[in-house]
């Protein structure tokens, strides 16, 4: 038999993400262009899935899209400290154009507060203009020194939703509300469970006042910061100078909020449900949730089988494989590593019996279903196995998730795992929100990623550096 092309997750859990996603036909390395990558059909067609779901619910909630210049001026980002602080490092700055050297260097978009604070001065005069809810799907540059495909790469696709509002308890709910929107995609589309919080101060959002992510737990017990929302306060509205008039006459400066996520979610996906034979995907998220391989020695069996199979993928909604010369075997192969959530075979004797068999991609297991009951059968498979998949990761990030009451217990826990092999802990601790607490964590190679909206264990304790009283517990653990 010839050697799997994927490596084991047991092995090195690192090579193995990064044969699911080739072999996926998911995304390749663009060799050309430093550290960026090649969405390819198979996981394009994944992130289209992802944009619709959560466009549709942005459209929901009041919001519009726009679309903003790829190019800001350099002087836009020095005007918010903070701000160009916390990017300098990662900034792509282009210094010629036409031939010329320019008068002022323009930044490639990395984030666009600075740009959207210049064009809501334009737009905003009055208390009448507001709120204004807006949202653009583009791709930022952020120069990364070691990228990973969907992961962290110098170019990525994403959203950035960007809202002005005239207070700061409007601000602060749609803040809140834009995350319980990356929840719900997370775990109802992508069943992948999260955990929503507060970033510490040391890890919020440059130029923020304060920032939420949702945290997801990877199988081998890492943790990804699968999408944020920032409350910005006044910073850019003042650094902008985007004032309006308030209802009683006075100016004031507008409260704005900031949030995005990104196709940093496939790599998430791949990382919660696929296995050592490929790529897994929930049916939510799939875009083709059914493949039927027809199956036939003999010429005189094909017609019999094809009109069949394409009958009954007709009224499924599923494709054939009509692809001559492979093997159903190699047919199957293929699929596999595709992440298909459900495979149908059919052949001769099947189109005699009036069966059809159905195979699950998330567990291996066949089912002989009578072809008069397929449609509901499938119907009924594919929320068994979107069910299934969030349960299964559910219950890894509880397995994975720990107590600790000590500097020391944290350090043993950190370090008494391989993390890439697949023994990474999220790790709950009382901890003050404290720059030099976070500073303290990073040590042991690992990050507070957030402070929890659900206390889900036991209240207020004492911190473990200062002594000082918390309400409740944070979550550590290494991180993408």
């Amino acid at each position: 038999m010839a050697e799997s092309p994927i490596t084991p997750r047991e092995k090195d859990f690192a090579a193995w993400y990064q044969d699911v996603v080739l072999q996926g036909d998911m995304a390749e390395p663009a060799e050309i262009v430093k550290g960026c990558m090649v969405i390819k059909p198979n996981g394009y067609a994944v992130w289209e899935v992802l944009q619709r779901a959560l466009d549709d619910r942005f459209k929901a909630t009041g919001h519009q899209n726009i679309y903003l210049p790829l190019l800001i001026p350099q002087s836009f980002l020095k005007k918010e400290a903070e701000h160009v602080a916390g990017f300098a490092p990662e900034l792509a700055v282009v210094t010629m154009a036409g031939g010329k050297v320019l008068e002022e260097p323009y930044v490639i978009r990395p984030t666009s507060e600075t740009i959207v604070g210049h064009f809501f001065a334009k737009w905003i005069k009055s208390y009448r203009d507001l709120p204004v809810l807006i949202n653009q799907w583009a791709n930022v540059v952020r120069w990364e020194l070691r990228t990973r495909m969907f992961l962290r790469t110098t170019e990525f696709l994403w959203q950035e939703g960007h809202t002005a509002h005239s207070s700061h308890e409007e601000a602060v709910q749609e803040t809140l509300r834009m995350l319980d929107v990356y929840a719900e995609v997370a775990e109802d589309v992508m069943a992948m469970p999260v955990i929503k919080g507060a970033k510490t101060q040391a890890e919020k959002f440059a130029g923020a006042l304060r920032s939420y992510s949702i945290e997801a737990m990877m199988q081998n017990g890492l943790a990804l910061q699968a999408g944020t929302s920032h409350d910005l306060g006044q910073n850019f509205g003042k650094a902008f100078n985007v004032q309006f008039q308030t209802n009683e006459g006075k100016l004031d400066f507008v409260w704005q909020t900031s949030w995005g996520a990104s196709t940093r979610l496939i790599g998430g996906l791949i990382m919660t449900h696929s296995d050592d034979k490929g790529l897994v995907l929930p049916p939510k998220v799939a875009p083709q949730k059914g493949v039927l391989v027809p199956i036939f020695r003999k010429d005189e069996e094909r017609a019999q089988v094809m009109e069949r199979a394409t009958q009954l993928a007709r009224d499924l909604g599923a494709h054939v494989d009509t692809r001559d010369g492979l093997t159903p075997g190699a047919k199957f192969f293929h699929w596999e590593r595709r992440g298909v959530p459900v495979v149908f075979e059919l052949g001769p004797r099947d189109v005699t019996s009036g069966n059809i068999v159905m195979k699950r991609r998330d567990t291996g297991t066949k089912e002989v279903v009578p072809q008069a009951e397929v449609a509901g059968k499938f119907a009924a498979l594919l929320e068994t196995i979107q069910k299934d998949l969030y349960t299964r990761a559910k219950q890894r990030l509880k397995d994975k998730t720990v107590l600790a009451n000590s500097l020391d217990e944290v350090k043993s826990i950190l370090n008494d795992v391989t993390a890439e092999k697949g023994g990474g802990k999220f790790v709950m601790v009382h901890l003050k929100d404290d720059p030099q607490n976070d500073a303290k964590i990073k040590e042991f190679k690992a990050s507070v990623r957030n402070i929890p909206s659900v206390d889900e264990y036991d209240g207020a304790g004492k911190c473990i550096l200062t002594g000082e009283t918390v309400d409740r517990r944070v979550v550590i653990a290494k991180a993408y």
